[in-house]
């Protein structure tokens, strides 16, 4: 196997792009951890007061604002969606198993 030698200035920006998406990417979780104790906390309040765990209006009414974002953002609506859609069914998750603590 023949190894490909790169341009020093060409490993120190591929260096660089990858230094920032390591930034962002450790940015997501913290925000992501962060959305997730305020759905926990939302989870307890619905619990306390029998309401159900999943909020279909509430739902529909955040993927439509979420790819709105997206599409502003020249992010792809439909990607923006599913990576809604899969944390939303965590959240709902979360909140069943709180309210069978209750």
């Amino acid at each position: 196997m023949t190894m490909t030698t790169i341009d020093p200035s060409v490993q120190a920006e591929l260096s660089r792009l990858r230094d920032s998406i390591d930034n962002i990417d450790a940015a997501v979780v913290h925000m992501l951890a962060e959305r997730f104790k305020c759905t926990q906390q939302v989870g307890h309040l619905k619990a306390e007061h029998k309401l159900p765990p999943a909020d279909p209006s509430r739902e529909s009414e955040q993927i439509a604002r979420l790819r709105r974002l997206a599409e502003n953002a020249k992010l792809d609506p439909a990607f923006a969606e599913k990576l809604l859609n899969f944390i939303i069914a965590e959240v709902i998750r979360h909140h069943e198993t709180i309210a069978k603590s209750v």
